[in-house]
């Protein structure tokens, strides 16, 4: 059933202090809300169901996240949207840690009023910029995390300063040594930017796969690609037959199909790095 059109006004909004207005609307094609921030859908989340992954790219992240050793995870989250992947990880794995670091506290502050994190849950949310707060994080979490996820947009495009190798470089020191970095990257045909990223992070955390919708992965439209990257080796024997599994068939590259992604792609630094391509609008038109 398609959710009843209601007026704009009625949906929980507030302005940002960095510019745009965030609102939380119900889901027209699922059961959950959205957080749209402008017309761009940031994330989707089910309170009835937290481990209901809607959006493609986070349901390819929660299927590496399932890979990882049993237990409590200790995890960073850069970006905050809806909380969709911290929810996750609370209601799979109780007694995980979590950090969260958010730009826009008006964002943080109706997510937190309007969809509430379970009574119980270990996810502290700090405000500030992504970069410069993982400069502030416990010295206690460095070396020790099992999960850092990059997942941080403004608008539509992720900032420039979060896409170098020396970027990359600080969130590796956070992981412990089997850890896993999950990096969400936005590109369109040819993937221009989404290969300098894989050779960015390959930089700093050898051990990389791709996954992404196939027409995405052969760079035929835009979209989402997931990289997973690790000092060590990935765990991922499972992942082709349940990303296989739909609802939207999907891709892992891995070995040789990553070196071939990578072929003559520059690796990203601070004093060249770009902004994430712009999708065209009609990409988000409901």
């Amino acid at each position: 059933m398609g959710r009843m059109r209601t007026r704009e006004a009625d949906h929980p909004q507030t302005r940002l202090d960095h510019g745009g207005i965030v609102r939380i609307v119900p889901s027209e094609f699922t059961s959950g809300y959205e957080l749209v921030v402008d017309d761009t859908p940031q994330s989707h989340v089910d309170l009835d169901d937290p481990t209901h992954l809607h959006f493609e790219y986070i349901v390819r992240m929660g299927a590496v996240i399932d890979q990882l050793p049993d237990g409590p995870l200790t995890a960073v989250h850069l970006g905050a949207g809806a909380l969709t992947i911290p929810r996750y990880i609370d209601a799979t794995r109780p007694g995980s840690r979590q950090q969260v670091i958010e730009l826009e506290a008006p964002l943080a502050q109706l997510v937190r009023e309007h969809l509430p994190l379970p009574k119980g849950s270990s996810i502290r949310i700090r405000i500030g910029d992504a970069r410069e707060g993982v400069t502030r994080l416990p010295s206690a979490l460095h070396g020790r995390c099992d999960l850092v996820v990059s997942d941080v947009y403004s608008g539509a495009q992720t900032p420039a300063h979060l896409t170098s190798v020396e970027f990359y470089r600080e969130l590796s020191a956070l992981l412990a040594p089997g850890g896993v970095l999950l990096v969400n990257v936005a590109d369109g045909p040819g993937l221009a930017f989404a290969r300098r990223q894989a050779a960015t992070v390959a930089e700093v955390l050898p051990e990389l796969a791709v996954l992404a919708d196939t027409q995405v992965l052969r760079g035929r439209r835009f979209g989402n690609l997931v990289l997973a990257a690790s000092a060590v080796p990935l765990p991922t024997e499972w992942l082709p037959r349940v990303l296989a599994a739909g609802p939207h068939p999907a891709k892992i590259a891995q070995g040789a199909e990553v070196r071939a992604f990578l072929q003559g792609a520059r690796v990203v630094t601070d004093a060249d790095a770009v902004a994430s391509p712009r999708p065209d609008a009609s990409l988000f038109l409901r």
